[in-house]
């Protein structure tokens, strides 16, 4: 089913670590910078899925997701070492591709957060 802007119903934010501002040293200070705050789609790719990390032997839960945003110049600059934040989560960007479309229409990026 194609995506229409009607379809873009959530509102998520695109940050990344940066420069946020200098301390009293004029040394730099890091945190999270909002790249873009977006309209997006949001549809659940998994229900919670237990991931086991076995270096450390611990099982964790997370849920995968994928966002559909519009394409534009902001939105294609984001990489797999941004974060979305939504609904009070850090999702971890796990890829981000066209969809199919037509060119240049909308983004679909799919991300993971720990499970509740």
């Amino acid at each position: 089913m194609a995506t229409s802007a009607g379809d873009l119903d959530r509102r998520i934010k695109i940050v990344r670590q940066g420069e946020t501002g200098r301390n009293e040293y004029n040394e730099p200070i890091y945190g999270d910078v909002t790249v873009a705050s977006l309209w997006a789609k949001r549809s659940d790719a998994s229900d919670s899925t237990k991931l086991e990390y076995e270096a450390a032997g611990q099982v964790s839960a997370a849920q995968i997701s994928r966002f559909v945003v519009r394409s534009s110049p902001r939105t294609r600059g984001i990489e797999a070492t941004d974060r979305i934040q939504h609904d009070g989560s850090d999702w971890n960007i796990l890829g981000v591709k066209e969809t199919g479309e037509g060119r240049k229409r909308f983004l679909e990026i799919t991300a993971a957060r720990e499970a509740d």
